[in-house]
């Protein structure tokens, strides 16, 4: 008995003295842990994305790709198949399980001198500790303290907290951080679509992703996830009918097809900019931010397509310059041409010039197959010359490509109807002209479509938004609406004559003139706009002058501040497309202030809304069943900048610009269209900005460099062309709709050239918009800008009004 005793004492002061150690241990390396409190507030680095209007993603900004899901949102066959997999006691232990630290530790014992890894019994506490406050170091005090601060976590946050944490955070391979993240990556799905076998998969992953990769490792992941499977089978999270169907299921991996299903690159860079500047790059790539952009997906195709094929089209008017560069056929061509660098987004090939004879040119293709380019379609590839003139006519192949150019090329399976042979390709080169095309809701601002140039792979520098030009004759709507707002008619006379302005000592005199060269006397308003006759926005603008002029241009946005002098009046102030399509978006939306928009909404990570595009309050709006009641009537808070009836006119007159005037090439299209060419000085900028009734586009071609475009190019030939054919696609499958005329407008048939209401027998009679009370009865009155026959203006009125007697 006493031996019994005394063996029994021994045990308790063993015990004692050990359980006097352990809580030695704990207190010497529980000093100076990290802060587990911390992770109450935790937000791990999430990426933001950014949506179209219709939801889908057009891009993502990250350091790591981590989706953040509440553990809300988590389904429950997602944790249940990690609570198997990882720590089936989760629930109950306190952060250590004892039971499998003492089973890993005699596994461990067994396995001594065999070889085989140690077995290892972290809980999802414990690896949430090591991830989040600890570093990877393989040592006993680290795993220490990783108990230690087990042991607290578990004290201080729920389980589900915990899960949050851990689902979240943890790497799960090929870049993707978080459950939500990885089921994107391996099956193109959310998480509430995951079926049981991939739920089982994403969860096989976290102890070695790199080693159970869906494709490399196909065998080995598939036996992983069956694992995975039968251990949920054993904890009862799935009935047998389940595991056998998943067990039987095969383990295919699905790329993201829904990453980038549309390009929107100029768009999506302009978003991140603006997401910079508003939150910072912290926020931006960490954040999780969910953006939901203005941009319709079918209308930014649409747009990259017009400016593209537009900017092709004029640079083909233009000339050759020449292959991409040469390589030397000796030898393996096609690996020097796969060499060869191109742009990803530009949906040409690369090819080599094998030979050429009298009838075409033999390509070698990367595949290496042969092509070939028909004379008759190298006849446009006449050579470039300085002033953007051509060379000599084309009459062989070889005047245009020798054996070892490296070209562009586009496959032709058929042309105009034709059917074409097989490997028959046409010659193509990237532009050295550029552009950009805004495409925008005119009653609320919403950006729909922005291309900021031909490849922005090439250059990311968006001419829609970042590139200042002169819109030239673009802006001269906004003179005649001033002049319309101080009374003036549609049928107004304005002298067309030449007209000189001393510019100051030393500075010389100012003579403007029109595009043409010639001068027409008397003419309506109307025909100054269709016409775009620069003499009479010269003298319209002495008129009424140039302060009223600056300040429209200032309140439409079009610039901050005008200098008011006369050539200003017909668009030498630089501004971007951007602000130049809101400023006629403003004038077919009844004159309403906009502000240009590409974000509607964001969202942070949690689903609380911090930014909205429309600011309005709305009670109605909010937890409304919709049962095909009528919307609530919000109201309209957005400044007035004009008259609606001036406005109105104004529109009406640039419909005449598509009708009969410079733009007359769309009126094909056969919808309601208003807009107006633009160009400036040496052709240098090509203009064309207009509307539909609910759709304000702008479209800018010109250089980089600000070279001339060439002497025949104009707006209505670089600029309407992409304008056109960008609402042919945008329009399409809409009904054709009249522009909105506001209360107290008059229509009436005129006399074209004089503008007085028509009599019987008149032929040119076209209807017009008058105001109240401003039929004209005669038309006796011309302006003349006070201009005097001694080079200047008249001074006092700053712009008379004279009769037929003046010089014309």
């Amino acid at each position: 008995m006493r031996i019994l005793l005394s063996i029994f004492g021994f045990l308790f002061l063993m015990g004692i003295a050990g359980g006097a150690g352990v809580l030695a241990i704990f207190w010497h390396f529980g000093q100076d842990l990290p802060d587990y409190t911390q992770l109450e507030n935790y937000e791990p680095e999430v990426m933001t994305r950014v949506h179209a209007s219709d939801g889908a993603l057009i891009a993502e900004y990250a350091r790591e790709k981590r989706v953040f899901v509440p553990i809300t949102a988590i389904p429950h066959k997602v944790i249940d198949a990690f609570v198997a997999a990882e720590d089936k006691n989760f629930f109950s232990h306190p952060g250590i399980d004892f039971a499998s630290v003492l089973r890993a530790a005699v596994t461990n014992v067994v396995n001594l001198g065999t070889g085989r890894r140690p077995v290892g019994a972290s809980t999802i506490t414990q690896q949430v500790a090591k991830n989040f406050l600890l570093t990877n170091e393989v040592s006993y005090e680290r795993k220490i303290k990783e108990a230690i601060l087990s042991f607290r976590i578990e004290r201080a946050f729920s389980k589900e907290h915990i899960l949050e944490l851990y689902l979240n955070e943890i790497y799960l391979g090929s870049g993707a951080y978080g459950v939500a993240a990885a089921s994107l990556r391996y099956f193109d799905k959310s998480l509430d679509e995951l079926n049981v076998e991939e739920a089982a998969y994403l969860a096989a992953l976290p102890k070695a992703p790199s080693n159970y990769h869906p494709v490399r490792n196909h065998d080995e992941a598939k036996a992983r996830r069956n694992w995975v499977i039968g251990r949920m089978l054993e904890e009862k999270y799935v009935t047998e009918a389940e595991a056998q169907a998943a067990w039987s299921a095969p383990l295919v991996s699905k790329s993201r097809e829904s990453v980038d299903t549309y390009q929107a690159d100029f768009f999506a860079e302009e978003v991140r900019r603006q997401l910079v500047d508003r939150y910072g790059e912290g926020m931006l790539y960490d954040g999780g931010l969910s953006v939901r952009s203005t941009v319709d997906p079918n209308m930014q195709t649409v747009a990259d397509k017009a400016l593209f094929e537009g900017l092709v089209a004029y640079d083909r008017r233009h000339g050759w310059r020449g292959p991409v560069t040469q390589i030397d056929l000796n030898g393996n061509w096609q690996q020097k041409l796969r060499e060869v660098e191109k742009p990803g987004d530009i949906p040409w090939d690369l090819a080599v010039v094998l030979k050429t004879d009298a009838n075409e040119a033999t390509l070698g293709l990367q595949s290496g197959e042969q092509g070939r380019i028909p004379l008759r379609f190298l006849t446009w590839a006449r050579p470039w010359q300085k002033g953007q003139t051509l060379g000599a006519v084309v009459n062989r192949p070889s005047d245009v490509l020798n054996p070892g150019d490296v070209v562009y090329i586009k496959h032709f399976a058929e042309l105009d109807g034709e059917k074409l042979p097989p490997n028959t390709y046409g010659l193509r080169q990237i532009p050295n002209v550029n552009g950009g095309l805004v495409a925008m809701d005119p009653h609320t601002g919403r950006v729909l479509a922005m291309s900021g140039g031909f490849s922005h792979d090439l250059s990311k520098f968006n001419r829609a938004t970042q590139a200042r030009r002169q819109p030239g004759s673009a802006f001269k709507p906004f003179v005649y609406l001033a002049a319309l707002d101080q009374g003036f008619t549609p049928s107004t006379l304005v002298l067309d004559a030449p007209f000189v302005i001393d510019q100051g000592p030393g500075l010389g005199k100012w003579k403007p003139g029109n595009y043409s060269g010639q001068f027409y006397g008397p003419s309506t308003m109307r025909l100054g706009i269709e016409k775009s006759r620069n003499l009479m926005t010269v003298r319209l603008a002495q008129t009424i002058g140039m302060p009223i002029v600056a300040d429209y241009a200032e309140r439409f946005g079009i610039v901050d501040e005008l200098p008011e002098v006369l050539s200003m009046s017909l668009g030498a102030a630089e501004t971007t497309v951007m602000r130049l399509t809101a400023a006629y978006a403003e004038l077919v939306n009844g004159g309403k202030k906009i502000t240009p928009t590409l974000i509607d909404r964001i969202q942070d990570r949690r689903g609380n809304v911090i930014y909205r595009r429309d600011e309005r309050d709305c009670a109605q709006c909010q937890d409304v069943a919709f049962r095909n009641q009528m919307p609530p009537d919000l109201p309209d808070t957005r400044e007035q900048l004009t008259d609606p009836a001036s406005a109105f006119q104004m529109v009406h007159i640039m419909e005449g610009v598509v009708s009969r005037g410079t733009g007359r090439t769309i009126a094909e299209l056969g919808y309601p269209l208003a807009g107006k060419t633009g160009t400036t000085n040496d052709s240098r900028d090509a203009w064309f900005v207009g509307f539909s009734p609910d759709l304000a586009v702008g479209v800018y071609v010109g250089f980089d460099d600000n070279r001339s475009l060439g002497d025949k190019e104009q707006g209505a030939s670089a600029a309407a062309p992409i304008w056109k054919e960008f609402m042919r696609g945008a329009l399409a499958g809409t009904k054709a709709i009249p522009f909105r005329t506001p209360p107290g407008i008059r229509m009436v048939r005129v006399e074209a050239r004089t503008g007085i209401p028509a009599r019987p027998g008149d032929k040119d009679v076209i209807w017009e918009a008058f105001k109240p009370g401003t039929i004209p009865a005669s038309n006796d009155n011309v302006i003349d800008g006070g201009y005097n026959e001694f080079g200047g203006s008249d001074s006092g009125n700053g712009g008379a009004v004279s009769g037929p007697g003046g010089i014309y």
